[in-house]
């Protein structure tokens, strides 16, 4: 059954309502920070596979606005990002990058490990790795024809797919309980009352103060600056480098949010303090994801045979003792590094809106951190994709 993109967005709205009721109905999602999306979104997709098992009516949903939403959600936190704190952040995306890397190798390591105990085809753990995990399922979908005609794995598509799914699920579910016990143990606060990128925070009321001026200023500077993004990602195309739109939303906000103050020194333009581009953030990011879970097809995970279930597993726990152990030391052990710490958990999991999801939650509870909403996205938008790329291939090499 074809949903039209109208009816799309009601489900969507109810994917929301439904988050936020099981959120301040059931403690344990409210205790550990699990986004609202995520909570009604599996909700969902799981309503959605049962229709499909009593009825076997498969519910496809027009997807085309769930892009749209995922630019205007980038551009809102370029908006938000001045240059003082980009500088602040320089050293920790270096580090996060760095270490982002090197997770990429244990990531397909532990695949291969598991493989291998599990006598599937070694290259299986590549898949069950990298791809389909810090790759998530743009990669996977990439990679599966290298899987079936140079290894003969016929159900790589299948099988990569699989593990995206479950990785974003999860991926959306760790991040709050590892931020929550990395700042109550180490007893973490915003070293200043630093404002909330995106939404507003829990405990504070949902009424926020937006008038008919700054939602229309949020509306144009939103509208126009996804015309530079545009631009931007075309001349990039032209040059021969190709980015992700989202990418190129990210860098217009930037440039916009920034150039403002310099050329109109009369404009009173403090985004970061601006409730209406914070609600809009909110509202984009959550719909994004309600859109993405409500939508996956959970049946197709019904033959998800024994072995890659121990990778998901395994998975599952090394990049949990990597963030907590590793990844929180080395960005700081401060706030910051327990925000970004939730944020790489979705990341190497999941995709980066999950990562935002994650710190997003977090953030509404125990306050702000701007340099976390900078950095992560960067890394797993920017750099992780070309360095997959190149590790997989290279660690097909190796085990093919």
């Amino acid at each position: 059954m074809q949903i039209g993109p109208r009816d799309t967005i009601v489900i969507a709205c109810l994917v929301l309502f439904l988050g936020k009721y099981l959120n301040k109905k059931i403690s344990f999602f409210r205790a550990y920070n699990i986004p609202e999306p995520v909570t009604g979104g599996v909700i969902f997709s799981i309503f959605f596979g049962i229709l499909y098992a009593v009825t076997g009516t498969e519910f496809s949903f027009a997807l085309e606005l769930r892009d749209a939403l995922l630019i205007i959600f980038f551009i809102t936190i370029g908006l938000s990002s001045r240059l003082k704190t980009l500088l602040k952040g320089g050293k920790s995306l270096l580090l996060l990058l760095v270490l982002a890397v090197g997770y990429l190798f244990i990531q397909n390591l532990t695949g291969v490990g598991i493989a291998y105990l599990t006598d599937l085809p070694s290259v299986t753990g590549v898949l069950g790795g990298s791809v389909s995990f810090s790759g998530g399922h743009g990669t996977t979908i990439a990679w599966v024809p290298t899987f079936q005609n140079e290894f003969g794995i016929s159900n790589a598509m299948e099988m990569g797919i699989a593990c995206a799914t479950i990785g974003l699920v999860l991926g959306g579910f760790i991040g709050g309980p590892i931020a929550k016990f990395l700042i109550k143990r180490h007893q973490l606060k915003p070293t200043e009352e630093k404002p909330v990128v995106v939404g507003v925070r829990h405990g504070k009321g949902d009424s926020v103060e937006m008038n008919y001026n700054n939602i229309l200023q949020m509306i144009y500077f939103i509208f126009s600056t996804a015309g530079l993004g545009i631009a931007i990602n075309e001349l990039l195309t032209w040059m021969g480098l190709a980015l992700p739109s989202f990418v190129t939303a990210l860098f217009a906000g930037i440039i916009v949010t920034n150039l403002i103050p310099i050329f109109f020194k009369k404009f009173d333009w403090q985004p970061e303090k601006s409730k209406a581009l914070s609600m809009a953030s909110d509202l984009s990011l959550g719909l994004f994801l309600a859109m993405s879970l409500m939508s996956l097809q959970l049946w197709t995970l019904s033959d998800l045979a024994g072995p890659l279930l121990l990778i998901v597993v395994a998975q599952l726990v090394v990049i949990s003792v990597f963030v907590i152990v590793v990844v929180f030391r080395v960005m700081g052990k401060d706030y910051d590094a327990a925000v970004m710490s939730a944020g790489y958990a979705g990341l190497a999991l999941g995709a980066t809106p999950t990562a935002i999801a994650n710190m997003t939650a977090v953030t509404k509870k125990f306050g702000g951190s701007p340099k976390a909403f900078i950095v992560v996205p960067l890394v797993g938008a920017f750099f992780i994709d070309i360095s997959n790329a190149l590790i997989i291939r290279f660690l097909l090499g190796v085990f093919g």
